[in-house]
């Protein structure tokens, strides 16, 4: 007997997690209404057709993105925090994060972080054409890294690999870091180190000199 308590939020948390698990290609609205145990006509009634489910789900998203918030006490723990919480959701949903893109709202979606970056870096004495540097380079360092990282992880798998390479004598000066680079990388340090290393050179460099006229 189909159910008869039903929410918006209900039914785009399941069709979220659809998208999640399956990619947009899998969120049918029949499909949704069998996760659901309801009739397809009590979805339509909550969100419209499925363009309409669609549309739903890419706001949602871009609201949530906007809800990323800096934790720390100086403006290189909170600007690494808003990094880490930007690569986190970026990571959590890619096929909602790709129906954001097609959809021309990738912007929009990344306004949020910015503005929040815009706070972090102006309490650190950045102004004007170095702080919009400064946001910028933290935002295309958390895109670019996980760009990286996803190629990584989809490769096929390489043999000789690094633990291999990095067994033999290619760095007999240095014995410590062959064994480091043979190990498999931390994905979530290396991240941590590299934003906390650009945010600190970026706010070590000042406000960009004036010129004069």
């Amino acid at each position: 007997m189909p159910r008869t308590a039903l929410t918006r939020d209900e039914v785009l948390d399941t069709a979220a997690a659809l998208v999640v698990r399956h990619g947009p290609g899998s969120l049918t609205m029949r499909r949704l209404a069998t996760e659901l145990g309801t009739a397809v006509t009590s979805i339509y009634w909550h969100v419209g057709n499925r363009e309409s489910l669609l549309d739903a789900l890419v706001e949602r998203t871009v609201q949530e993105m906007g809800a990323i918030r800096p934790a720390g006490r100086t403006p290189v723990a909170r600007i690494v925090s808003l990094a880490r919480g930007l690569r986190r959701e970026l990571r959590d949903r890619p096929h909602l994060i790709a129906m954001v893109h097609e959809r021309g709202l990738t912007e929009r979606m990344f306004l949020p972080v910015q503005q929040a970056l815009v706070h972090e870096v102006h309490a650190a004495g950045l102004r004007g054409a170095r702080a919009a540097e400064a946001v910028r380079a933290v935002q295309f360092q958390v895109v670019g890294f996980l760009l990286v990282e996803r190629n990584r992880e989809r490769s096929p798998l390489q043999s000789p690999g690094e633990e291999e390479l990095w067994s033999v004598a290619t760095a007999e000066h240095d014995p410590a870091l062959a064994r480091a680079l043979a190990r498999p990388a931390d994905p979530e340090r290396l991240f941590t180190v590299s934003v906390r290393a650009l945010a600190q050179s970026l706010i070590d460099s000042g406000p960009a000199p004036e010129t004069a006229e």
